[in-house]
């Protein structure tokens, strides 16, 4: 009862804030952790190495990918949060693994679990957002059957996010979240401000940019993808432009983080592409 009373009291005070506003876009570059996941798996790279890097390269704020965090502990967030802030970067997102289509009520409860303890750890961190998974349908089960599993672990973990200020953001990850309208079906009927899409623009496997531009009125963040398929399913490199004009016509505000993918080391190729990202972001800012 009262995490429902708590959920309506936030659904009535910011109802009026949840509208995305109409003025012109805000566009900030972000890097994404995953970037450098060879580095930090490897422990050749550090996530204060991240922090750092972000400053010589020009980064506004960093989406850190959580799966090499040594703890979870504030021992480890709070003097990364610390370093960040001293360094005028913002840690503005954190990525998590989550599989939320679980048919039984023991596997939701301990997905929301999970997601109240990443809440937690976003909140030490300074930081407003979780990426989130949807997860793939178990064999024997659809599609429709799988939404109300989805709907329901967002809505219970949205109560509790709701109280410390961080939206959660379901990706297009593939599984039950690899078309748009599904993804803004799930969101719909979650129904909350605290839960909207968190947009990768190179996971869509078709029709790409309209299925970009169908998910922009949700999006709340944007990972972006050096790489992402063509017509034919090939994975090609990505008309940045034509994607950044896009998000900047939507009116939407908030980051283009680059999550890196490609073939060319990391270290070298992230500069470069930063460089291209910080340039459309000030050339479709209004």
């Amino acid at each position: 009862m009262e995490r429902m009373n708590r959920r309506s009291f936030f659904l009535t005070s910011l109802a009026a804030g949840a509208a995305f506003g109409q003025s012109g876009s805000r566009l900030r570059t972000g890097l994404n952790a995953y970037s450098f996941r060879k580095e930090l798996q490897a422990k050749t790279m550090t996530y204060d190495d991240v922090v750092r890097r972000a400053v010589d390269w020009d980064v506004d704020g960093l989406d850190l990918t959580v799966y090499w965090f040594p703890s979870n502990s504030p021992e480890f967030t709070l003097p990364l949060r610390r370093l960040a802030y001293l360094n005028g970067v913002e840690i503005y997102s954190i990525s998590v693994r989550s599989t939320l289509t679980q048919p039984e009520a023991a596997g939701r409860r301990g997905e929301v679990e999970s997601l109240y303890r990443w809440i937690d750890v976003a909140n030490d961190l300074g930081a407003s957002h979780i990426r989130v998974f949807g997860g793939n349908v178990p064999k024997g089960f659809s599609e429709d059957q799988a939404v109300p599993w989805v709907v329901e672990c967002l809505l219970r973990a949205s109560d509790y996010a709701a109280t410390k200020g961080v939206i959660l953001g379901l990706e297009n990850h593939g599984g039950i979240t690899t078309r748009a309208d599904r993804i803004i079906e799930i969101v719909e009927k979650v129904n909350s401000p605290w839960v909207k899409i968190n947009l990768d623009t190179g996971n869509f496997r078709s029709d790409v940019f309209p299925q970009i531009k169908q998910c922009l009125p949700h999006t709340v963040n944007i990972q972006v993808k050096v790489e992402a398929p063509d017509e034919s399913g090939k994975r090609v490199p990505q008309d940045w432009d034509r994607v950044v004009k896009m998000v900047a016509e939507s009116g939407y505000k908030g980051y283009l983080a680059l999550e890196y993918e490609a073939a060319e080391p990391a270290l070298e190729a992230v500069p470069r592409h930063m460089a291209t990202i910080r340039q459309l972001t000030r050339k479709y800012s209004r």
